[in-house]
């Protein structure tokens, strides 16, 4: 059985989280502080973490940068905050997604339901990749079926998403993709619709895969149209 671990401290959202993600058929933890909840995640199992922003002790930001420092398991955080800096700074720290409150509790499912799915992909990275399906691009060397990147044969570790992003982008080189064509690609329904996880996503690769980022070998920006894989 799939474990989930619910960091809220609002107890009526936390039990209703939890009942319905009990219903489908997982099993769940609640935490209601900051500390309690940091110490579970990085001490125990879990397959994804629904992390609330506004908690006491230690803040939601601050725990998803502590839990990414241990953990690679997706994070959905979960908060009344609708700015977009909010999000862009949730997801610049390794949130998988951002849900704001209100929400529907069958999304909240079917999102969990696709966050593990998708990063249930990225741990059978071990098993063995086939050269004439590598991806050889300069320095960067893109293995779909494992799921790994390397460049200068030092392996990069990514996201799920910051993954699937860099794989598609490569996949159709020289193609300029608008934000909102490559957020319905890599994340259809798995997010709320804003274009700054698009942006956010595209720095975070530039910063692993370019030798500088403010000058992009692979992933270039077409100013008005969007972004394009250069090779």
């Amino acid at each position: 059985m799939k474990r989930i671990l619910i960091i809220e401290d609002d107890n009526i959202i936390a039990e209703l989280e939890r009942d319905y993600l009990e219903i489908d058929g997982y099993e769940v933890e609640i935490a209601a502080e900051g500390d309690a909840g940091l110490y579970l995640a990085c001490n125990n199992d879990y397959d994804l973490i629904l992390l609330d922003l506004m908690l006491p002790k230690v803040d939601g930001f601050e725990l998803c940068r502590e839990i990414r420092k241990e953990k690679e398991i997706p994070i959905l955080m979960v908060s009344a905050k609708k700015e977009s800096i909010d999000k862009i700074r949730g997801l610049g720290l390794g949130a998988d997604d951002f849900i704001v409150k209100p929400f529907d509790p069958a999304e909240l499912v079917a999102r969990v339901n696709s966050h593990i799915s998708r990063y249930e992909r990225l741990i059978s990275a071990d098993r063995p990749m086939p050269k004439q399906q590598e991806i050889i691009i300069g320095k960067l060397k893109i293995q779909p079926e494992a799921w790994r990147v390397f460049l200068d044969d030092e392996e990069i570790k990514l996201t799920n998403k910051e993954f699937e992003l860099l794989l598609f982008l490569a996949t159709n080189p020289n193609i300029v993709f608008t934000k909102e064509r490559l957020f319905d690609r890599i994340w259809g329904m798995d997010a709320m619709g804003d274009m700054a996880t698009v942006i956010v996503h595209i720095n975070r690769l530039r910063e692993k895969i370019e030798k500088d980022s403010s000058k992009p070998s692979y992933i270039e920006t077409v100013w008005g149209a969007g972004y394009r894989f250069k090779v």
